[in-house]
């Protein structure tokens, strides 16, 4: 398979907040945020692989500014890393006021996906090629975020292991 670039997989999404959007405060809904970001995710990672794609993990999401009624909310979902099956995608969203033009980073989040064949079984995808420095650094920051997800993934198998075989009657 041949490797693709994180760029040529990129998606820039742009929504509109409607009034449907948002809580009684007049902010977006976080839930409408959160299915905006997997919306864009998944097509940067369907472009990279050109098969559809499931959502396997939210490793982050981070809400640092709120997002009002009227404004603009730019989305650009990036591929950081590649395994065999699977891909992790940052998405970073902006909040545009249209009335004075200010632009504002609100959120960033890290999502992994799985790709899928036909038949719903995890496909293997090309491998990423990073080209510039931030995305050499998103790549190992990615690896990093791996390990750490595949650490706790352990512990909890090694949890429910010890909790399965637990019997109050024996000394263990």
């Amino acid at each position: 398979m041949k490797a693709k670039t994180p760029k040529e997989s990129v998606v820039e999404m742009t929504e509109l907040v409607l009034p449907n959007d948002t809580n009684l405060l007049g902010n977006l809904l976080g839930g409408k945020m959160m299915h905006w970001i997997d919306i864009a995710g998944a097509m940067a990672a369907s472009r990279h692989s050109n098969t559809a794609v499931v959502t396997a993990c939210v490793d982050s999401l981070d809400f640092r500014y709120p997002v009002r009624v009227g404004e603009l909310v730019m989305l650009n979902a990036k591929l950081t890393w590649v395994g065999r099956t699977s891909m992790e995608v940052k998405v970073k969203v902006y909040t545009e006021n249209i009335k004075t033009g200010e632009t504002i980073l609100t959120n960033k989040a890290y999502i992994t996906y799985v790709a899928l064949d036909d038949e719903g079984k995890p496909t293997p995808v090309p491998p990423l090629c990073p080209e510039t420095d931030e995305e050499k650094k998103d790549y190992q920051e990615a690896e990093m975020r791996r390990n750490e997800r595949l650490k706790k993934k352990a512990q909890k198998l090694k949890n429910v292991s010890i909790e399965n075989n637990y019997s109050p009657y024996t000394d263990q």
